[in-house]
């Protein structure tokens, strides 16, 4: 099936009954949309696609950027003379649209239940869930926000006149990240939380990367 970005699919696992016999499927199931760091590919995330609940459609995007040799962004990182980082804006824009769009496809073409949809992201996937889930909150009702960061102008413009108070977060960082510093994200809880949305979030003294205790939590935290 050809969509707007690749993918990588785990269609729900159907569970067997009492006697042996395999259960019909309910007519719409829960998404698990995973979106990848900076560098990196669908294949990362998807490596832990059976350790997550049966009952969901996980399903990992590519990010539209190609930065060759099996790499892709989604949003080019520039660096000047002196060595300071920019963000791409324009392009991080480009794909929070092009996320949400992806997510309309999906609809379209697999049982999904459209209320009960979760972005998992880390590191730049982080930042583009934030970004999906503020500009678009009647799309996404949960997000996984993994050593990343809230980047306000990444967002649409209005974005703070949204109602967000259905979106919850579970938001874990690595205290020791030497990536994306664990300041970035703890800055991001206070602003969320007065835009009215619910957050959780853990450290873990990791750098960058997803702790055991961290994937633990967050499986804790899907299925509560």
């Amino acid at each position: 099936m050809s969509l707007s970005l690749h993918y990588l699919i785990r269609e729900p696992q159907i569970k067997n009954d009492t006697r042996g016999n395999a259960k019909l499927s309910d007519a719409k199931r829960p998404l698990l949309l995973l979106l990848h760091g900076y560098g990196s590919n669908e294949e990362d995330l998807f490596s832990f696609a059976n350790e997550l609940p049966d009952e969901y459609y996980v399903i990992s995007a590519r990010a539209p950027f190609d930065l060759m040799y099996g790499s892709y962004a989604w949003y080019a990182i520039n660096f000047d003379a002196d060595e300071n980082k920019f963000s791409d804006i324009g392009q991080a824009r480009a794909s929070r649209d092009i996320i949400s769009n992806f997510i309309d496809e999906l609809l379209a073409n697999f049982p999904i239940d459209s209320n009960n949809i979760t972005l998992i992201g880390f590191s730049q996937g982080c930042i583009l869930s934030y970004a999906v889930g503020l500009s678009y909150p009647e799309k996404v009702q949960r997000i996984v926000a993994m050593s990343g960061y809230l980047n306000t102008e990444i967002a649409v413009d209005d974005f703070a006149k949204n109602n967000v108070s259905n979106l919850k977060i579970f938001a874990s960082h690595g205290t020791v990240d030497q990536v994306i510093p664990v300041d970035w994200a703890r800055k991001s809880i206070p602003i969320l939380e007065k835009l009215g949305v619910s957050v959780v979030f853990k450290e873990y003294p990791v750098g960058h990367g997803v702790a055991p205790q961290n994937f633990f939590d967050l499986k804790n935290w899907l299925q509560s």
